[in-house]
C-alpha cells in the first residue's frame, strides 16, 4: 500500500471522500459534453505586472507564475485563454460608492489622495501603488467576463485566478482588496435572473461578499474560514446567518487554527452539499483561496493540496455552471501549484504528481472535532430549514 493509499484510508476514518452526494440531480444539471465549448482561464500578462510593494504579502506575480506552471505541464492551451473584459462605472456602482471609485481612480498615479485613510487607502494592508485602479479593474473585468460566459452557456467553467478579492467594502479598501469582484460578478448574474451559490474556502471570512447579499435570498453565501478570534477580518460567526428575507442564506463555519484536511473536509462535506442541494442554484461561484495550505505565512491552517483538490473535485461533480475565482495565498509556489491542480481538475485532466504536497496524517483533537460538530448542528438546525422553505 502506497503512502497516498494509507493517507486516504486515514482520512476515511472521519470523512466520506469519494462518496459525496451529487447535488441537484433532479434538475439534471450534468456537465454538458459539448466538444465545441471550452472551459476558460481568464489571464493576461498585465495581471502579473503590478506590485503592492516589495515587502507586501500580496504578490500579483503569483498569477504569472501560475500561468507558467500550467504551460510547463501542458495543462492550458491558447483556446482556453480569455482576457479580462472592460468594466463600466455603472457596473462598479452595483456595489461600490461613487466617491470611493473616484478616490481609487486618483490613487492610480501612486500619489496618496486627500482623505485616503477614510477609504482604507494608505500604508499597511492597502497601499497606494502605481496602477492600483487599473489592477483592480482588470480583476473585476476578469470576473465579469467569467460570469458572462457561464451565464450565457458559452462555457461550463471559467476560472479567473486574479479574482476572489472578497474583503473590499462599498466605500473602503480592506484586506488587500480594492474592488470586490465576486460581489460585482454576482450582481451581474442576478440581473440575468440567476440564483447564485457562493462558496468561499479561503482562510479569511468572505465578509465583503456576505455584506453585499446579507438580506438577499437569491444568493446563498457559504464561508469556511479560520476562527475570527485569531485571524482578520474578525467576523463570520455561525450566528451571522443573514437578515430579513436573507435570513438563513449566509452560512459561516469557523474552524480552529491548525485545522488540516480532516477537519476542513469534514466541515465541507457536512455543510456544502446539503445547503447547495436545498438552494438549487443556477450558477455556482467559488472563491478558491489557498492561504489554507500549511506553510502560508499569514494564516494558521494546515491543509494539503489533497484537501484542496478534493473540494475542487466536488464542485466539478455538481455539474452546475461554475464561475471559479482565485483569492488568498501568500506562498507563491503553493498558489501556483494549487491553482494548476484546480484547473486540471476542472478539465478532467490528470494532475501532475510534482504539483502535489506530501500528505500529512494529523489527527484532530477531540475538542476541535466537537467544536466543529457543534457548529454544523447549529447550522443544520437553524439555517438549513430556512433555505429549504425558500419560495420563488
Amino acid at each position: 500500500m502506497g503512502y497516498m493509499d494509507r493517507y486516504i484510508k486515514f482520512l476515511a476514518r472521519y470523512i466520506k471522500l469519494d462518496s459525496y452526494p451529487v447535488c441537484c440531480s433532479t434538475r439534471e444539471r450534468r456537465m454538458r459534453q459539448d466538444l465545441r465549448k471550452h472551459n476558460l482561464l481568464v489571464y493576461t500578462d498585465r495581471l502579473g505586472s503590478f506590485s503592492y510593494g516589495y515587502d507586501h504579502p500580496m504578490r500579483p506575480a503569483r498569477l504569472r507564475l501560475t500561468h507558467e506552471r500550467l504551460k510547463r505541464y501542458g495543462l492550458v492551451d491558447e483556446k482556453n485563454l480569455v482576457e479580462p473584459g472592460e468594466v463600466t462605472e455603472k457596473e462598479l456602482l452595483w456595489f461600490h460608492t461613487e466617491d470611493y471609485i473616484e478616490v481609487l481612480r486618483k490613487a492610480d498615479s501612486a500619489i496618496l489622495p486627500e482623505d485616503a485613510a477614510r477609504y482604507g487607502l494608505g500604508m499597511g494592508d492597502n497601499p497606494v501603488f502605481k496602477g492600483v485602479f487599473q489592477w483592480s479593474l482588470l480583476t473585476v473585468g476578469g470576473s465579469l467576463i467569467a460570469a458572462e460566459f457561464v451565464a450565457s452557456g458559452k462555457s461550463d467553467v471559467v476560472f479567473n485566478i486574479s479574482g476572489g478579492l472578497h474583503h473590499a467594502m462599498p466605500s473602503r479598501a480592506s484586506g488587500f482588496c480594492y474592488l470586490n469582484d465576486p460581489a460585482i460578478a454576482i450582481h451581474y448574474l442576478l440581473r440575468k435572473g440567476k440564483r447564485v451559490a457562493y462558496v468561499d474556502i479561503d482562510a479569511h471570512h468572505g465578509d465583503g461578499v456576505e455584506r453585499a447579499f446579507y438580506r438577499e435570498p437569491r444568493v446563498l453565501t457559504i464561508s469556511i474560514h479560520e476562527d475570527p478570534r485569531y485571524l482578520f477580518p474578525g467576523t463570520g460567526l455561525p450566528q451571522d446567518m443573514g437578515e430579513g428575507a436573507g435570513r438563513g442564506f449566509s452560512v459561516n463555519v469557523p474552524v480552529p487554527p491548525g485545522t488540516g484536511d480532516v477537519l476542513f473536509l469534514k466541515v465541507f462535506e457536512e455543510v456544502v452539499p446539503p445547503f447547495i442541494e436545498a438552494f438549487e442554484p443556477d450558477i455556482l461561484v467559488t472563491q478558491l483561496g489557498v492561504d489554507t495550505l500549511r506553510g502560508d505565512p499569514i494564516t494558521h491552517l494546515e491543509l494539503t493540496t489533497y484537501g484542496f483538490e478534493t473540494m475542487v473535485r466536488w464542485f466539478r461533480t455538481t455539474g452546475i455552471p461554475w464561475v471559479a475565482l482565485g483569492g488568498g495565498g501568500y506562498n507563491v509556489e503553493h498558489v501556483a501549484n494549487a491553482w494548476a491542480i484546480g484547473w486540471a481538475v476542472m478539465n478532467d485532466m490528470e494532475v501532475p504528481q510534482e504539483l502535489k504536497d506530501e500528505p500529512m496524517e494529523k489527527e484532530p483533537s477531540r475538542r476541535h472535532i466537537e467544536e466543529v460538530e457543534k457548529t454544523v448542528r447549529f447550522l443544520k438546525e437553524n439555517a438549513l430549514p430556512l433555505v429549504k422553505k425558500k419560495e420563488w
